[in-house]
């Protein structure tokens, strides 16, 4: 996977949303975004429906103006026409916006950390839009509990629901859209402080995935990894996912013209994702930019080449296979649901047998629950042990 196209300089545009609402922020000097139609964004309703221009982003204006602020907290809405995104095979749209949750202690001239926060699959920025409140008030209560930080939400979403936030010619180059855009757009409106631990990479599920391949790829960008529920050993949690039948009795013709678009996206979630992962795992380059290798041969065997290219993105081998895989710099956090009904509390903890005996800081955590319950009580916990505050237990 050529993850940075030719070392391309990636240089978006970058503007900021002023919206009438309680709790947002527009920052003094801000650009206003006037062209709302731009946004386009996916309908947080449905993997596969896609809201018209024009009415996205005044969606996004009413389910923010909708709610009411945490007390100190506030939200600030970058939108970003990312040139990372831009011509990519799916055809998402490559205007995105970006929420930035502002504890009351950002106010205060001082810098604070920076959490870039990755969704799940099946999340966006626009469902964490519509539910802003909740965050808003999850911001102000970590700071005001001995934990500030400013919470950044990167979005993933693609055409199949979701993504696992890697450059790739079968999707887009969303590494390079949180690493290089999305960074320094935010920090270049609040730059983080100048020592200890300035920039944290965290997320659930997928983005659990994202945050341990992309703290893992920049290492001198992130200070800390907080990885929650991660994909990873993709025997144990990936493979049970693309047996089942309906995964298993599509065709690599068909894989191929569902991606052409040719035949329409499937209503079945289980393909759905299994084509949202061939994009990111088994893409077949830039030469077929668009194109994937598909998991099952026309017979329905599951062809054992492409599957080795998952195994390859797999975190576990990759923190098995290279020594350097984390800094001794690094702070990796980890844990997994105990009742996690995809097995990511496995491969979690996995990884963390492997790290343990390196430099890195690490340390597993295996709350109760499933795979999705409790993840902002489980993403508190995360930062209190990287800021070496008391840990809260989630019960």
């Amino acid at each position: 996977m050529n993850k940075n196209q030719a070392g391309k300089k990636f240089k978006p545009v970058v503007l900021v949303s002023k919206l009438p609402a309680y709790g947002v922020c527009p920052s003094p000097g801000a650009a206003t975004f006037t062209n709302q139609a731009a946004l386009n964004l996916p309908t947080p309703r449905a993997l596969r429906t896609w809201l018209r221009p024009g009415t996205a982003a005044l969606l996004l204006l009413l389910l923010v103006a909708a709610t009411l602020p945490a007390a100190g907290a506030q939200l600030e809405v970058i939108t970003l026409h990312s040139a990372a995104l831009k011509n990519n095979a799916l055809h998402d749209p490559d205007t995105r916006p970006v929420p930035i949750f502002l504890p009351a202690q950002a106010t205060n001239g001082l810098p604070l950390p920076v959490l870039y926060y990755l969704p799940g699959y099946g999340n966006s920025a626009a469902k964490i839009l519509a539910s802003s409140n909740v965050w808003l008030k999850f911001t102000q209560k970590i700071a005001d509990d001995g934990t500030p930080v400013i919470l950044v939400v990167a979005d993933g979403w693609t055409r199949w629901g979701g993504g696992q936030f890697l450059n790739s010619p079968a999707q887009g180059n969303y590494a390079d859209f949180v690493c290089d855009e999305i960074v320094h757009a935010v920090e270049a409106r609040h730059p983080v402080p100048a020592t200890g631990v300035r920039r944290l990479i965290g997320g659930h599920s997928s983005g659990g995935f994202g945050a341990l391949r992309l703290g893992s790829d920049r290492q001198k960008l992130f200070d800390a990894v907080i990885a929650m529920s991660p994909d990873s050993d993709f025997p144990t949690s990936h493979l049970p996912l693309v047996k089942v039948p309906s995964v298993a009795r599509l065709s690599p013709a068909d894989a191929k013209k569902i991606d052409r678009g040719e035949l329409p996206v499937p209503k079945d979630g289980d393909i759905n994702y299994a084509l949202g992962l061939s994009c990111a795992y088994a893409p077949c380059g830039w030469p077929h930019r668009g194109e994937f290798e598909w998991l099952y041969d026309a017979k329905g065997n599951l062809r054992a080449d492409v599957w080795q290219r998952w195994l390859d993105n797999d975190p576990l081998t990759i923190v098995k296979k290279n020594p350097h895989a984390f800094s001794p710099q690094q702070l990796i956090y980890l844990e997994g649901a105990a009742q996690d009904e995809y097995a990511a509390n496995i491969g979690a903890r996995k990884i963390y047998e492997v790290l343990r005996s390196r430099p890195s800081r690490c340390t597993f955590y295996e709350p109760p629950g499933h795979h999705a319950d409790h993840v902002r009580e489980r993403l508190q916990r995360g930062l209190q042990w990287v800021f070496d505050r008391p840990l809260t237990d989630i019960k």
